[in-house]
């Protein structure tokens, strides 16, 4: 058994939300392939995500060398340790999320803010940043409604950046994309991708 994260970064019905019928589509062949795994899901748009900034930051420093918090500091630790030790405790993680005016929705963004853990996730070095969590496995599902070439696309590359950090390489990824600019086509390539999707996670 493998216990496995769902995080869906879209708050958006599915009718209107490619990403979504993405997640939708790979959680339910996902369960019906590995019946046993324990799935836990995390709606980022329905949870209380508070900003990385000074208070965090100060923090992140307090708790990890056993300092006194304030209360308000108190408040954001327990939410940032809510959610990087439930990432910790996933042996596999599924991300679903859009390309929204060129990057990922700004909850994925503090979401992401809160794995950045030093010895946690990774570890400095002498000869840099080592990632700690070399044995999870990850699947990113996007949607994209127009075409991107890989080294233009800044939402897919920058959650990667992300996981390479923590020294995740296990990595797969699928993406939807080019809905949005050849209507004509639109039915056919999310049909398509959604049939990516199923087949992806059977193997995931």
């Amino acid at each position: 058994m493998a216990a496995t994260l769902f995080i869906k970064a879209n708050n958006r019905p599915a009718e209107h939300s490619v990403s979504v019928r993405m997640y939708d589509t790979f959680l339910k062949s996902y369960k019906e392939a590995h019946p046993d795994d324990p799935v836990m899901q995390v709606n980022l748009f329905q949870e209380q995500l508070p900003y990385l900034g000074d208070t965090m930051i100060t923090g992140n420093y307090k708790f990890a060398n056993g300092l006194a918090l304030t209360p308000k500091e108190q408040a954001e630790q327990t939410s940032v340790r809510k959610h990087l030790e439930q990432f910790l405790t996933a042996d596999k993680v599924v991300i679903a999320f859009p390309l929204w005016n060129l990057t990922v929705p700004a909850v994925l963004h503090t979401y992401l803010d809160y794995l950045h853990q030093p010895r946690k996730t990774f570890q400095y070095t002498a000869e840099g940043l080592v990632g700690l969590l070399t044995a999870k496995k990850v699947a990113l599902l996007n949607a994209r409604g127009g075409v991107y070439g890989d080294l233009e696309e800044l939402a897919v590359n920058f959650v990667k950046k992300h996981l390479q950090v923590f020294g995740i390489r296990d990595i797969t990824t699928i993406v939807i994309e080019g809905h949005n600019q050849y209507p004509d086509r639109s039915r056919a390539i999310i049909a398509e991708g959604l049939r990516n999707t199923d087949r992806a996670a059977k193997m995931f």
